[in-house]
């Protein structure tokens, strides 16, 4: 079959964080191969947050006193362009297909977010929402951003294909949410909470807190691991620490010392290392999530808080998991699984590897995509065509059926490999079995779907004969 071409080439830079100094009004450039700095620009006034693009060309800092964003190029190190209209911008990411980049605006009061055009670098849209926002991140699928209000004690989600507030949630009085981020499969959103010492974990389906989780003292940062396993947690309060969360289990498994006022929080793209900003002594702490243990502490700019780790060149398969509706009892449900690439090039012809993992009460019926060679006996699905930068393979469709016996909520998991990404991504489907259909009707269109013991039923294919 044809392959899917590939976008033109570029050479992008090497995998450098990007880490805003307040007090010295520069960014320090960090090559996290040596860690070493390799550069320092000069910026705004009290520079706050960072965030670099998809494609790892730029970097955008948000200047909290001039009231402006910096965007630096990222091959270069030089600041190229400097967007005006802001007023004490804070936090600030970039969309995943890059065009768009949300910035906070508001010390205090009524609170904005504004939208850049990361094409024109001019703003186009403010979006109100409660008062001093701090920090903001987006969903894996760039549907929704998340935004924490510090006075008001509450999360903002907005919707960006119209750019307004769907939901407000609130994480309790005197809570303080400060730092953001949504897990890689996007069915969660981590909240630091700085006036109460905890976390809260939102789920993104429903937009409410299910879990509440106790860390150190005054939380700020917080990011996950590539494979959302674990988030890191940055106590910049009196434990001065960093909490490591089993996201399975929103537990705290490990607590990690030796920083002076941490705050901001990066992990590499391969997950090894966490770089954490000290505030109140000017460096970047380096650990080993294979240990939990600070490797090394790498001198910045003064007062060093946000900080983010351009992509190491490459491609970076995503892989994300869908049903329609609840699971019935003794009927036959079917999930889709799309792999997709957000690195800065196209994967680079090896083997791309989808494997799925069937949880308990269900059984798999089929699985087939368009370019797929499928395997049912092992739920894995292979190919070797190029994807380019921001595309995805044609979708992969699992049919399973749902044991009659079945109930609650199961997790399907699937996981992708391969075409030159070396990490493994994984993506979950939590799925409600219905428990108010326990038999199927027989006066429903469908019931006589064939099944196992039919006559010319190909359980392979999900078809007859």
């Amino acid at each position: 079959m044809p392959a899917v071409v590939p976008s033109p080439a570029w050479a992008a830079p090497g995998p450098n964080a990007y880490v805003a100094n307040l007090g010295s009004n520069d960014v320090s450039a960090i090559d996290t191969a040596t860690n070493t700095v390799i550069a320092t620009i000069p910026v705004g006034s009290s520079p706050w947050g960072v965030a670099v693009t998809p494609d790892g060309k730029h970097a955008y800092v948000t200047n909290s006193i001039s009231g402006t964003v910096s965007v630096i190029d990222t091959a270069t190190n030089t600041v190229i362009a400097t967007i005006t209209g802001f007023t004490s911008p804070r936090g600030v990411a970039v969309s995943p297909d890059g065009t768009r980049a949300y910035v906070t605006n508001g010390f205090s009061g009524t609170g904005t977010v504004s939208v850049i055009d990361t094409a024109t670098n001019t703003i186009t849209a403010t979006i109100p929402v409660g008062s001093a926002p701090r920090s903001v991140a987006f969903t894996p699928d760039g549907a929704h951003a998340y935004v924490t209000n510090f006075l008001s004690d509450t999360v903002s989600v907005i919707d960006t294909a119209t750019n307004m507030v769907i939901a407000t949630i609130n994480v309790g009085v005197g809570s303080q949410p400060d730092g953001v981020a949504v897990s890689p499969n996007g069915t969660r959103a981590y909240v630091t909470n700085s006036g109460t010492g905890t976390v809260s974990v939102i789920d993104t389906a429903s937009n409410t807190v299910i879990a509440t989780i106790g860390v150190g003292a005054s939380p700020r940062g917080v990011a996950f691991t590539p494979d959302g396993t674990r988030a890191y947690v940055a106590n910049s309060g009196g434990s001065s620490n960093v909490s490591v969360i089993d996201t399975a289990t929103n537990t705290v498994i490990a607590t990690i010392t030796g920083f002076t006022g941490p705050r901001g929080v990066a992990i590499t793209r391969d997950g090894t290392r966490v770089y954490v900003t000290n505030t109140d002594a000017s460096n970047v702490s380096v650990i080993d999530t294979a240990s939990n243990t600070v490797t090394a502490t790498v001198g910045v700019g003064a007062n060093p808080l946000g900080i983010a780790i351009a992509p190491s060149p490459g491609p970076s398969l995503t892989i994300a998991k869908s049903h329609t509706g609840d699971f019935i009892p003794g009927r036959v449900g079917t999930y889709t699984i799309t792999v997709g690439n957000n690195g800065t090039t196209a994967t680079d012809g090896t083997t791309v590897t989808v494997h799925d993992t069937v949880p308990a009460g269900l059984t798999a019926l089929s699985i087939a995509g368009r370019g797929w060679r499928c395997t049912l006996s092992t739920l894995t699905c292979t190919r070797s065509d190029v994807l380019a930068v921001g595309s995805t393979y044609p979708a992969i469709t699992l049919r399973v059926r749902v044991a009659r016996t079945a109930t609650g909520t199961v997790t399907n998991t699937v996981t992708v490999t391969g075409g030159g990404d070396t990490t493994t991504h994984t993506a979950t489907d939590p799925t409600t079995i219905d428990p108010d259909h326990h038999k199927p009707d027989h006066h429903e269109p469908g019931h006589h779907e064939p099944g196992h013991h039919e006559p010319g039923y190909d359980e392979a294919q999900g078809k007859k004969k």
